[in-house]
């Protein structure tokens, strides 16, 4: 049964490292990052939130598609609310495909360093949606999101948490594998 692997988490927090990585040792499966699908789409760092919802309609038509072929899909997203979240596990079950989310977390002053650290250093993939969000407030914005996912992790009863204080991302990467290995 193909799944739809959502990694979610604050930015910087090591979702692409890992979706990359997941990609690159299992052949077949889609590297879905919405975040690359923003920037295809003209103009998105002028509007950028009016154009991550046409990314995301996108990102969900590429995840159903996929999936119908029985290949797995891992998505690096970071989602705070369960209606953004929603439509991919009913696409995900509209395909007989399995829907699991492993949110990738760290303490708050970690993942807002792991960010500034990323938004100084980061690669071509990283820098526009970086660039985005230290407009908006950088670390601030990180801030915020830590605790969003706080207030959403409650409602998600199925979501895994892969702490990842202090972890490599070897050791992050194995820490995911283990938790979808025991399904």
């Amino acid at each position: 049964m193909p799944r739809l692997i959502h990694l979610n988490g604050p930015s910087g927090i090591g979702k692409s490292t890992i979706a990359r990585a997941y990609t690159e040792q299992h052949p077949g499966v889609l590297n879905l990052d919405t975040d690359r699908v923003v920037c295809l789409i003209g103009g998105w760092r002028d509007t950028f939130f009016e154009t991550f919802e046409a990314a995301q309609l996108l990102a969900l038509a590429m995840a159903g598609a996929h999936l119908r072929t029985g290949h797995d899909v891992v998505m690096p997203q970071l989602v705070t609310r369960v209606a953004d979240v929603r439509p991919f596990e009913v696409a995900a079950g509209e395909c007989g495909a399995e829907y699991r989310e492993i949110l990738l977390t760290a303490d708050k002053a970690v993942a807002c360093g792991r960010f500034a650290e990323r938004s100084a250093n980061g690669d071509a993939t990283t820098k526009g949606v970086d660039d985005v969000l230290r407009d908006h407030g950088g670390t601030a914005v990180v801030e915020r999101v830590h605790d969003q996912l706080a207030a959403y992790l409650p409602l998600r009863p199925g979501c895994v948490v892969v702490r990842t204080d202090g972890c490599a991302p070897a050791e992050t990467y194995d820490a995911v594998l283990a938790h979808l290995r025991a399904g």
